[in-house]
Order: C-alpha cells, then sequence, then structure tokens
C-alpha cells in the first residue's frame, strides 16, 4: 500500500500553491479545467471540496520552481 505523508512540503492546496507560484488564486483551477493534461498523472487531485497539487505539479504547469 502506498504511504502519504501529509506533512510533506511538496503537496499543497491549490491556493497555496498558486500563491507560492505567484498566480491568481484560482490558477490551478482554471489550469486544470482548460487543459488538465498539463498535470502530470497524480500531481492534482480534488479531494472534497479541496483541490490538492504537488510540486511537481506546479512546476510541470508554471515551467519553473519555486520552492527551492
Amino acid at each position: 500500500m502506498l504511504k502519504i505523508n501529509l506533512n510533506d512540503p511538496d503537496i499543497m492546496s491549490s491556493q497555496d500553491a498558486a500563491r507560492i507560484w505567484g498566480k491568481a488564486p484560482d490558477y490551478v483551477r482554471q489550469v486544470l479545467r482548460s487543459n488538465p493534461h498539463r498535470f502530470p498523472v497524480g500531481s492534482v487531485r480534488l479531494i472534497g471540496r479541496q483541490l490538492v497539487v504537488t510540486r511537481e505539479g506546479m512546476v510541470a504547469v508554471t515551467g519553473h520552481d519555486k520552492l527551492n
């Protein structure tokens, strides 16, 4: 069974990710709606009403890494 550490800083809410990368608060949701193929498989997920994204997903979509 795959274990996921939700305390991992590489996993964040879409709003936190947008803030870190300097984007609008609904950036991840907009990109996911219009171009879902831009996110690598498993890098974004809707949990209830909360959209969660990984660092890998944000790097793929924005083209740069803000967490280094």
